[in-house]
């Protein structure tokens, strides 16, 4: 395994979404790194949606979940992880578009708990338009081998 270096997030973030299957089953991709922000997109897929054809609201949460808990993870230690504990999302638009952004970004950094904020949209020819916003609160993990990266 190559060596990391540890005040290097934008790395650790990238090697720990590769390891998420689920974003990879959701055709996920992790486009944009920063301090406290984090965006990920994905393109539209028929598999992916509720009964009416927009993108299912299963699908929006776990996709907010990513971007708001990679965000955390780009504040904390290099020895850290990150949990979620809870989180609120409002739907504001049913999700309709070509590809969808995701985005967290950290409203209260903290030791033990971080807090974010995301915003999910909808892209296609047109300027891009809010689906869903999300609060949410993460635990910083310390000490425990079975929740590393």
């Amino acid at each position: 395994m190559d060596e990391v270096d540890p005040g290097d997030f934008r790395t650790r973030v990238r090697q720990s979404f590769g390891r998420q299957a689920f974003m990879e089953t959701l055709g996920a991709d992790l486009t944009r790194v920063e301090h406290a922000m984090v965006e990920i997109e994905m393109p539209f897929d028929a598999k992916l949606t509720q009964q009416h054809g927009f993108l299912h609201a299963g699908v929006i949460s776990a996709a907010l979940d990513a971007a708001c808990g990679y965000a955390a993870y780009t504040v904390i230690d290099p020895d850290a992880s990150i949990l979620t504990i809870e989180f609120k999302v409002n739907l504001l638009s049913p999700g309709r578009g070509e590809r969808f952004l995701f985005r967290g970004e950290i409203t209260k950094p903290g030791s033990t708990i971080i807090v974010a904020d995301g915003r999910a949209y909808a892209l296609t020819n047109g300027p891009a338009k809010l689906i869903a916003s999300m609060s949410g609160s993460m635990m910083v993990i310390r000490g425990r081998e079975d929740v590393t990266g």
